[in-house]
């Protein structure tokens, strides 16, 4: 006998891609509307302008806030005034980094990395803004215990500076296993383990949704058990970083009902690269998804 095909969850995902004040296509948004769509308030929508770098970041911050984006990530001191312009939350800062293979797992890069954070974290809190991202580096040989212990000798020489002013340092989790090779923050029970250590609640973690679900997935169960930790959430569809839709494996809506469970306040920032000609429409439809 033909077994049935289980169309139930499928449909119901439908539902909450059409319900609502949702749409039917992704061209159905009209973007060109002068005030922002109403969003249920639960969740303070970012989004990462590098993933959308059709657009430049003055016309960028006129088009998300109209989907009701609040902040972008991943701006640096020179842009700042451009998002102060819109009304825009620089919802996590760069710019002391070295890069995504060099940070504080490595002892010889703790002098350079010092000296930026030092001079980065005063500028970050006279701008009003509150976090800051920073990065593992890669392994390059090291066991974990080796990486923590590097990483809590340099860290420990800016946090300090991050409680007096009043800013998060936040070290992002990425995937070892597609897109970031070697790179030895790509668990969270490392980085975990680091805020342990480190014992500050101006050192957490940038919990990269689609990056934790390529290496150890199991997200609601992390999220409820270790929130704590997580100072910051990143979005993409899994496989590929693109759209938030059914073309994909993680079902955005129960993920962000468990995040909204734990009293998160911060930011859900969107960064997949959509594959839609209308990439603003796409990125409304990541907003509407996760609006919960």
């Amino acid at each position: 006998m033909t077994k049935p095909i289980d169309t139930g969850r499928r449909d119901s995902f439908k539902k909450v891609l059409l319900g609502g004040a949702a749409f039917s296509t992704l061209s159905s948004f009209d973007l060109k509307q002068e005030k922002p769509y109403a969003l249920k308030g639960n969740i303070n929508h970012g989004v990462c302008h590098w993933c959308f770098r059709d657009y430049s970041l003055e016309d960028f911050c006129v088009e998300a806030k109209k989907i009701g984006i609040k902040g972008i990530d991943l701006i640096g001191p020179s842009n700042w005034h451009i998002l102060k312009k819109h009304g825009l939350d620089s919802s996590m800062c760069n710019g002391a980094e070295i890069s995504l293979t060099e940070g504080f797992g490595e002892v010889k890069y703790h002098e350079q990395l010092i000296k930026n954070y030092t001079e980065m974290i005063p500028k970050v809190a006279e701008a009003g803004y509150k976090n800051l991202i920073c990065f593992s580096g890669n392994r390059r040989g090291m066991d974990d215990e080796t990486g923590l212990k590097n990483c809590v000798i340099g860290l420990e020489k800016i946090i300090p500076i991050a409680e007096k002013h009043g800013v998060i340092i936040q070290m992002e989790l990425l995937n070892s296993r597609v897109n970031h090779k070697d790179y030895l923050c790509d668990m969270s029970a490392f980085g975990i383990e680091l805020c342990k250590r480190l014992g500050s609640e101006n050192f957490k973690l940038l919990y990269d949704i689609y990056h934790m679900q390529i290496d150890e997935g199991d997200l609601i169960r992390s999220v409820q058990d270790n929130h704590q930790y997580f100072g910051h959430y990143h979005t993409a569809g899994n496989p590929g970083r693109n759209e938030l839709d059914d073309t994909q494996e993680i079902y955005y809506p129960a993920l962000m009902k468990a995040i909204v469970a734990t009293g998160y306040k911060g930011y859900v920032s969107h960064e997949f690269l959509p594959k839609s000609d209308d990439k603003m429409a796409a990125l409304a439809q990541g907003v509407q998804i996760c609006d919960v």
